[in-house]
C-alpha cells in the first residue's frame, strides 16, 4: 500500500479523502493544527512554514519515517521550492520541472510561453508597455496571485491607472475574454504525456474556486488541453483555464501544476487521477485515456466542516459521537 504525504494540506480533504478511497495510506501535512484536512489522513504532522529553512528538510524526516512513496502538494505555495530540492525528498514529487513551474506561476512567464508555441492567450501587456490604444475593459491580474486574488475590472484608462497604483501586486494587464469559460483538469505521466482531461463548465465560482460545474465531453477541449499540457511538459495534475471565444478559438488564461480547486467533480465523472498518482510512484506506465470519463455529472458544494476535541495535553483530535450514556 503506497504512503502519500500531502503538503498544505489546509481544506483538501476532498483530495486527502480520494487517495485514501484509492487504496493509499495518507500522512497529511499543515502549518496549523486547525486545517481540516489533517483530520481526514491516516495520520497528520505539523510541519514548519514554507519559507522557513526547516520546512524541506522536516518533510525528508516524515518521508524517512513514513516510508513515504509520492509527495503531493496541495497549494502552490511550495511549488518552487519542492521542484527545486526534490532530489532531497527520497520520494516522486508530483509536480514539473523547475523551469515549468516557475513560467505557470508568473501569468507574463506563462504568456510569453504560449505566444512562443503557437498557443492563443489573451492579448497582455506589462504595465510599462502599455498601448495606446487598449481594448477595454481589462484586468489588472497578479502575475504571480492565485485564488482570484489581486485581481481588478477597469473599463477606463481613469479606472485602469487607479489599479496600478492601487495593487500591491507586480501585474499585468490583460484583456477580457468574452467568451465562455471552461477548466479542464488534466493528468501527465513522468513524461509529459497527458493520460486524462476532464473539462468542466463554469457555472459559478467564488473566489477562483467552483462551487458548481459540470462534466463535459467536448473533444476540442480535451484536445487542447492535451496539446497545452505537453507542449508545457507538465508532470502529474494540472488545472487549465480557458474561454472558447465566439469565433470558436481557445485562449488559455491561467494553468495551474496541481489538483484544482472542482477536484470532486472529474473525480465523481471517472478521472481516476488518484489511482493515476498511484501507479506513477508504482514505477507503472498508464496508458492514455483521454475522454475516458462520465459527463453530465454536475457538482454542486456546500459547506462541511470538522469538529475537534482538545485533549488533556493540548492536542486535537477528532470528536467522538457521545453515547447514549454520555448524553443522558
Amino acid at each position: 500500500m503506497a504512503v502519500v504525504l500531502f503538503t498544505c494540506a489546509g481544506r483538501r480533504a476532498d483530495i486527502v479523502s480520494a487517495f485514501g478511497a484509492a487504496g493509499a495510506t495518507t500522512l497529511a501535512t499543515d502549518t496549523s493544527p486547525l486545517a481540516p484536512a489533517l483530520y481526514v489522513a491516516d495520520s497528520h504532522a505539523l510541519v514548519p512554514r514554507v519559507d522557513d529553512p526547516g520546512y524541506v528538510s522536516a518533510l525528508a524526516e516524515l518521508v524517512r519515517v513514513h516510508a513515504v512513496d509520492l509527495v503531493v502538494p496541495l497549494t502552490d505555495l511550495d511549488h518552487r521550492l519542492l521542484a527545486g530540492r526534490r532530489e532531497e525528498l527520497d520520494a516522486l514529487v508530483l509536480l514539473p520541472d523547475l523551469p515549468t513551474v516557475e513560467r505557470t506561476a508568473d501569468k507574463w512567464l506563462a504568456h510569453v510561453f504560449f505566444q512562443e508555441h503557437g498557443i492563443p492567450s489573451p492579448p497582455s501587456w506589462l504595465p510599462e508597455e502599455l498601448p495606446d490604444t487598449i481594448p477595454f475593459p481589462v484586468l489588472v491580474k497578479a502575475r504571480e496571485g492565485f485564488g482570484a486574488n489581486g485581481i481588478y475590472r477597469a473599463r477606463s484608462h481613469e479606472e485602469l491607472d487607479f489599479f496600478l497604483r492601487y495593487t500591491e501586486h507586480r501585474s499585468i494587464v490583460q484583456k477580457v475574454c468574452t467568451g465562455t469559460e471552461f477548466s479542464i483538469d488534466v493528468f501527465c505521466d513522468l513524461d509529459g504525456i497527458c493520460l486524462g482531461a476532464v473539462p468542466r463548465s463554469m457555472l459559478h465560482s467564488t473566489g477562483g474556486e467552483t462551487v458548481k460545474g459540470e462534466s463535459i465531453k467536448d473533444l476540442e477541449l480535451i484536445e487542447f488541453a492535451a496539446h497545452v499540457a505537453q507542449t508545457l511538459r507538465l508532470r502529474g495534475p494540472a488545472c487549465i483555464q480557458c474561454f472558447r471565444e465566439d469565433d470558436g478559438t481557445h485562449r488559455v488564461t491561467d494553468v495551474n501544476p496541481r489538483f484544482g480547486g472542482g477536484f470532486p467533480l472529474p473525480t465523481a465523472a471517472g478521472s481516476r487521477f488518484p489511482e493515476l498518482a498511484l501507479a506513477l510512484a508504482a514505477g507503472e506506465r498508464p496508458e492514455p485515456r483521454l475522454g475516458d470519463f462520465r459527463e453530465g455529472v454536475v457538482m454542486s458544494r456546500y459547506l462541511a466542516q470538522v469538529i475537534l476535541v482538545r485533549g488533556a495535553d493540548g492536542t486535537l483530535a477528532p470528536l467522538e459521537p457521545a453515547t447514549e450514556n454520555e448524553v443522558t
